[in-house]
């Protein structure tokens, strides 16, 4: 069952509260924190991008530069730097943006999203798995396979990522959901899920799961976008590796191997940050003044803070 992980405080009274499961594990993969449903699957949604992307790097796609191989990661906001990292890697593969299989969109950050309705349709290069849709055509070019049909669970690419992520989790192959962008998805517990990031955390340098966790770690706002959880947390605590997924999904890891993965009920994005440093701390990084301003998300009223986004106190 899962627990009360984090509430909503405006004006001295709990306004919401947030529930969830969390796990934490120490540097040699075993939980020193479980709380909630740890041990049952559930749809890791955007968090299975790097193990993806460690697929494709396994199947002969090979990035110009880490940029290129974070955007395969990305859940991006679709400003003009991640657009162009996607149009640069279609560009070298000779596809049209209509052979993107995910579905058109507008960009996530405001700025993007508002300079796009002032001229612009949805469009499938704007869409935050983009980056991972090129590559994955990319990567059916180097193979010859079909690049029609790539979401199908049965096309050879969705195949070798199936078999991918089933070793990286230990998780026994099931029944497959569809995710947000269409692709297939596989469900994984937040136990495996964590230990699946601590593995590419730790792994040798120049493997597949090692250039991925690097590539992300280099450039935290190539996968996320301007003031994402992602690049927040990272750009805040060196060597952390970590990953959003919709619905209220957060994994990660440090290079020992201590890692983390969770899921909020509601899928409520605010109670992300608060949790996420809470779980940070918790792990025992080097806490500085930007963990402690993350950690303590503001409640506004009249454009003032009259409250506090937080982790409940003593829950971990």
């Amino acid at each position: 069952m899962s627990i009360e992980l984090v509430e909503v405080v405006r004006s001295g009274f709990r306004e919401c509260v947030h529930r969830g499961s969390v796990v934490i594990l120490d540097a040699h993969g075993e939980p020193t924190h479980q709380l909630g449903e740890v041990h049952v699957p559930i749809f890791p949604r955007s968090t299975n991008k790097p193990m993806q992307a460690i697929t494709l790097l396994r199947n002969g796609f090979e990035p110009v530069d880490e940029a290129e191989l974070a955007i395969a990661t990305a859940s991006h906001f679709g400003e003009p730097d991640h657009v162009a990292l996607v149009q640069r890697l279609l560009d070298r593969f000779g596809f049209p943006e209509k052979a993107l299989e995910c579905p058109p969109d507008l960009p996530f950050e405001e700025r993007a999203r508002a300079a796009a309705l002032t001229g612009d349709e949805p469009r499938r290069i704007y869409m935050n798995c983009s980056g991972k849709h090129a590559a994955m055509l990319a990567t059916c070019a180097i193979n010859g396979w079909p690049t029609e049909g790539y979401l199908d669970e049965t096309h050879p690419l969705q195949r070798a990522v199936i078999a991918n992520v089933t070793e990286l989790t230990g998780e026994p192959e099931t029944d497959l959901g569809i995710d947000g962008c269409g692709l297939p998805i596989i469900p994984v517990s937040l136990m495996n899920l964590a230990r699946a990031f601590a593995t590419m955390a730790t792994a040798e340098p120049g493997t597949p799961p090692r250039r991925v966790a690097d590539a992300i770690r280099a450039h935290p706002r190539v996968i996320s976008g301007t003031n994402a959880p992602d690049l927040l947390a990272m750009a805040a605590t060196p060597g952390l590796v970590c990953k959003i997924g919709a619905d209220g999904v957060h994994a990660g890891a440090l290079p020992d191997g201590r890692a983390f993965a969770y899921k909020i009920d509601d899928g409520h994005d605010r109670a992300r940050m608060p949790l996420t440093l809470a779980i940070l701390q918790r792990m025992g990084v080097d806490w500085t003044e930007a963990h402690t301003e993350l950690a303590a998300q503001p409640v506004l009223g009249g454009g003032a803070r009259v409250g506090v986004i937080r982790t409940i106190p003593g829950v971990l």
